[in-house]
């Protein structure tokens, strides 16, 4: 019965994380594989249902607010799709424990960069 408690918990602390454009998504990831048990690549496309309706509902309102800078739009959306088809292609042919590592750093590199720009910004 209180099997979907930490599923539902995670799945909605993330989701307030993305709205807020924390990167809710990775962190989901990161709690699916390490403290749920779910396989990195089903952890990826449940990652990536997650991810759509949260980018539809962020693209709806920073259209609504004058946020959306159209011609960044427009030269990011094809180089966006073809870069990420080719990852998602590349990620079925490559074993997943070699995907591990190089997704661990870098997640450390970008919590890192992250922390040194408010470092910088704060002196």
């Amino acid at each position: 019965m209180v099997e979907w408690i930490a599923p539902f918990l995670a799945a909605l602390a993330t989701g307030v994380l993305s709205s807020w454009g924390v990167g809710g998504g990775t962190l989901l990831l990161v709690v699916m594989t390490l403290f749920l048990g779910v396989g990195h690549r089903e952890a990826q496309a449940v990652n990536l249902l997650f991810f759509l309706p949260a980018a539809a509902a962020s693209l709806f309102f920073h259209r609504e607010k004058g946020f959306l800078d159209k011609d960044v739009l427009r030269q990011a959306a094809a180089p966006g799709a073809i870069f990420s088809l080719a990852g998602a292609l590349v990620s079925l042919a490559v074993d997943v424990f070699l995907l591990r590592k190089p997704f661990g750093i870098f997640l450390l590199y970008s919590g890192a960069s992250m922390l040194w720009s408010v470092w910088k910004t704060r002196k």
